[in-house]
């Protein structure tokens, strides 16, 4: 009765947390898609993680919704998503979006400072 609360896609898919040493791993690979979710801002302060596509947050619909005419292809092709923020919330909330448009297996890397931590490396 009142499904329409529950959090995440109808099909009981939820966003899993994955390590940065094994998302370094899967990217390393091309396993998986890797999104920086920041602001353009962050990107310039910091540097982003190599292999990363960035879609800031607000434009996540707009730019992963396979049924968006503005999708990247990189959201076309099926293959798992890991997110990344500053700090892991936003890439959560990224998370929850990304499997309401469909897409199945998504992971929360958590924050850019994770992926530094375990060695992966920053473009800038």
């Amino acid at each position: 009765m009142f499904g329409f609360l529950r959090s995440g896609s109808s099909s009981g898919a939820r966003v899993e947390r994955m390590a940065a040493r094994d998302a370094i791993a899967k990217v390393a690979a091309g396993e998986i898609v890797l999104v920086d979710v920041r602001e353009g801002m962050e990107l310039r302060a910091s540097g982003r993680a190599q292999g990363a596509v960035h879609v800031p947050f607000a434009a996540l619909r707009m730019k992963c919704d396979p049924s968006s005419p503005e999708c990247l292809k990189e959201f076309k092709q099926g293959k798992p998503i890991g997110i990344y923020c500053a700090s892991g919330a936003r890439s959560s909330g990224a998370g929850q979006m990304l499997l309401q448009m469909g897409h199945t297996a998504v992971y929360n890397l958590g924050g850019f400072y994770e992926w530094q931590s375990a060695g992966g490396k920053v473009v800038r």
